[in-house]
């Protein structure tokens, strides 16, 4: 069974999505000009939400490259000791042993990895069960580190390639996978998990985000502001600070659905956790705001136009709707008709036996 959401939602003066130039992002849709909201963006405010409808923290997920750290944190607080090696030391040689490299300057994972809120602990759990092996690697950095000049960077190269060309065996794949394990993190089992490193720890997503797209042209504007020092004299004229801040005002269409059968195969059979964890991706989508530039702006605002579909099979993202833009003095009215119009149109054409729930509250 599938669930889509499609919302329509107006945000006034906004940067909520920045480029690198920090510009609202945009995207070129039916030869004109719209403002865009990434779906990574809009995944992350929903992620932030999910513990305020119905999840557990234990239950969502983060992403982190600091594991490094956060486990030898964990082993500190337990007591262990390493006496004159540090004790990031150890907990690098556990990772570089499960199969990820680890930048030696940084302590900083090679890329970003979603895991359980437990895996730090899980990961000391796992230089315990195997401190001697480890820490006689930890024993070899810490002595190259020590090292001066030409000496220290050759040897510090070849304990880099050496750590590289590790490849787990089967045991220590098997510890990698109960560190890994996602089996109970709705996050992830909603959004997937890619490891290049091990495709066996990849976890397929069950739900889909586009991102949001303007049902309309739009320009972006910018806001020219001063700033005046509080402390400055009276007979000192001028402003202390000038800049501008890029914004736009749009109205977006916003789509997301989610695979409820694998979501549960995600999740290990776990349909009450399944149940909660599609609730709560209903809730947070509906409610997910981006946090770029709100102190500044406040586009604080909910969706007034939401259709929901529940389906066995396919799926409709109704952006086309908005392929030839809206326009006229009432955005939202115009874009609730256009996005009604244009899925009936496609029912009717394609047919509407597999879908067993439609819904729609909108601005009329």
């Amino acid at each position: 069974m599938i669930v889509e959401l499609h919302l329509l939602q107006s945000f006034p003066v906004s940067n909520l999505n920045r480029d690198d130039v920090g510009q609202p992002k945009s995207a070129t849709f039916g030869g004109f000009p719209r403002a865009r909201i990434s779906s990574q963006s809009l995944k992350r405010a929903a992620r932030l939400l999910f513990p305020e409808y119905g999840l557990g923290e234990a239950e969502t997920g983060i992403r982190t490259k600091r594991l490094v750290d956060e486990a030898a944190k964990a082993l500190t607080e337990r007591g262990r000791d390493s006496g004159e090696v540090p004790m990031h030391l150890v907990t690098t040689a556990a990772l570089e042993a499960l199969g990820f490299g680890v930048d030696s300057r940084t302590r900083l994972t090679q890329y970003l990895l979603f895991v359980g809120r437990d895996a730090s602990r899980l990961l000391a759990d796992f230089c315990e069960h195997n401190w001697d092996r480890l820490y006689v690697v930890a024993q070899e950095r810490y002595a190259t580190e020590q090292k001066t000049g030409q000496e220290a960077k050759k040897s510090k190269k070849a304990a880099d390639d050496k750590a590289k060309k590790i490849k787990p065996d089967r045991g220590t794949l098997a510890e990698a996978r109960r560190i890994l394990d996602a089996r109970r993190v709705a996050d992830i089992a909603l959004f997937g998990r890619m490891i290049a490193d091990n495709k066996d720890f990849n976890v397929d997503a069950a739900s889909q985000v586009a991102h949001a797209i303007s049902t309309h042209a739009v320009a972006n504007e910018f806001d020219y502001y001063t700033a005046v020092d509080d402390l400055k004299p009276e007979e000192e004229a001028g402003a202390d600070m000038i800049g501008t801040v890029d914004f736009n005002t749009a109205c977006y269409y916003r789509y997301a659905n989610v695979d409820t059968d694998q979501l549960l195969r995600n999740l290990d059979g776990d349909a009450d956790l399944a149940a909660r964890t599609i609730k709560a991706w209903l809730l947070a989508f509906i409610h997910a705001v981006p946090g770029g530039k709100q102190n500044s702006m406040a586009a604080r605002t909910l969706p007034e136009t939401l259709l929901g579909v529940v389906r066995q099979r396919g799926a409709w993202n109704l952006a086309n709707a908005f392929l030839r833009p809206v326009s006229g003095e009432d955005l939202m009215a115009a874009s609730t008709q256009k996005l009604l119009d244009h899925f009936v149109k496609l029912r009717d054409f394609y047919g509407g036996d597999d879908m067993t729930v439609v819904g729609a509250v909108g601005h009329r």
